[in-house]
């Protein structure tokens, strides 16, 4: 990407990126839209407790495979297999032992947790039985992600993102297999995710064992180094920060919807769903312009760094004006694909919450641009700062005008964390714009 038309470039960059995360959305929003749709809006907010727990656990073990990886590529790089392989195998071993901690400890204190996060009585049984589920299944998601981690070191980046898209269908059809047809309720939709996701595994055992040769380990391949664990632990710590910190606060969030009632939950749940669709694409041009502003800076060219930044400004604010003008128009549409015609309250807090949200997506498009811009030059530690000033703000707004606003309340939260983002990054920014002056 240091020659040639900058718009395509970082377009076909960005594309790979979203396409994998919007599977790794769809597994989330299929259990919505199928537990909201046939068995009601009880079950929807049972899902939408447990989902802040579930996706911290999720994105923390992507995080740790995520920076594994880097490493990984490094010494694949290099052409070092030897210290390439001592990598894989402790990693393999230390995120292995890691999540079983995480399955144990998830398992018999998912109850716990929910309490503490106010779930209401009603619904905390089914979220527990929900979690446990999950968290069970999160041996799944390692095994996949330290593969799929591996395969993309070594430059095999297409492979996993087939595998995760055939789970992705087969979770649908598992779901409604186990919710629609057999009537196993919200436990159902959870062994139906799960299912899907060992068959990812699964897949990526397979291809490994027949197409990589190099991958298969002799015993005395197969070692745990200590010295490469430090650095491991390193590179994951950070990677997994990144990747949970987001979720962390919709965590704490939760903790402000859930006193509010079931009907509030479940359109909470709903919600956010739409949310994660729209903003996944706004994080990934993000991520594409980071992509574009390393290699440019590593090769000097700093012309390019101030062309590709203003390409990824417009690309931001195109996606995100559309987006505002599709959610606003279609926002009822959008909730009763969770609800069907039913539970009008749940679909009409939901509507109340995206009308007033549609407005404000170009906020974190612009938000999310300045992070790749700094993750690009290297400035890792604005961008964690950045984010930590959104979450702080957000949660506690969340928890002083939620009583009052309702659901819609908790778009107004987002708001006031974003224009306190904002005012931290953009000084920042016009800083370091005018002292390298590209």
């Amino acid at each position: 990407m240091t020659s040639g038309e900058i718009t395509p470039q970082i377009i076909h960059f960005t594309l790979p990126l979203i396409i994998g995360n919007f599977f790794v959305l769809s597994y989330n929003a299929a259990d919505s839209i199928i537990v909201g749709r046939f068995i009601g809006a009880n079950a929807l907010a049972a899902l939408g407790a447990a989902s802040p727990v579930m996706n911290i656990m999720l994105f923390l073990i992507i995080g740790i495979c995520l920076g594994m990886s880097v490493l990984m590529g490094n010494f694949f790089g290099k052409g070092d297999f030897v210290n390439l392989k001592k990598v894989i195998s402790t990693s393999v071993i230390t995120g292995g032992f890691f999540t079983l901690v995480i399955v144990i400890l998830g398992y018999f204190f998912s109850y716990a947790l929910l309490a503490l996060l106010n779930t209401p009585d009603l619904i905390i049984d089914d979220a527990t039985s929900y979690l446990q589920i999950i968290f069970v299944g999160l041996i799944f998601t390692f095994i996949y992600n330290i593969y799929a981690s591996t395969l993309r070191s070594m430059g095999n980046s297409k492979v996993s993102l087939y595998f995760l898209a055939a789970s992705a269908v087969l979770n649908v059809f598992l779901e409604l297999l186990f919710v629609v047809v057999w009537k196993k309720g919200i436990e159902g939709a959870a062994l139906g995710t799960v299912i899907a996701e060992a068959t990812a595994a699964l897949f990526c055992i397979i291809y490994v064992r027949i197409k990589i040769p190099f991958l298969r380990f002799k015993k005395n391949e197969f070692v745990f180094d200590r010295d490469l664990l430090r650095i491991i632990l390193g590179y994951s710590f950070v990677t997994a920060m990144q990747q949970i910190t987001l979720h962390l606060g919709k965590l704490l969030v939760q903790g402000a919807v859930n006193p509010l009632g079931v009907f509030a939950i479940a359109a909470f749940n709903a919600v956010t769903r739409i949310d994660d669709f729209v903003m996944i694409v706004q994080q990934n041009i993000g991520h594409g312009i980071t992509g574009f502003l390393a290699q440019n800076k590593g090769k000097g060219s700093f012309s390019r760094i101030r062309k590709g930044f203003l390409v990824g400004v417009k690309l931001e604010v195109i996606y995100s004006l559309v987006m505002t003008v599709l959610i606003f128009v279609f926002a009822k549409e959008l909730m009763i694909l969770f609800m069907g015609s039913r539970e009008s309250q749940v679909v009409e807090a939901g509507v109340q919450y995206l009308k007033v949200m549609a407005f404000l997506y170009l906020l974190p498009g612009i938000t999310n641009v300045i992070q790749g811009y700094f993750r690009g030059l290297g400035k890792m530690e604005i961008t964690l700062k950045a984010t930590f000033v959104q979450i702080v703000v957000r949660v506690l707004a969340a928890y002083l005008i939620a009583s009052y606003f309702g659901v819609k309340g908790f778009a107004l939260a987002c708001l006031l964390g974003w224009i306190c983002m904002l005012g931290y990054q953009i000084p920042v920014f016009w800083k370091t714009w005018k002292i390298n002056s590209y």
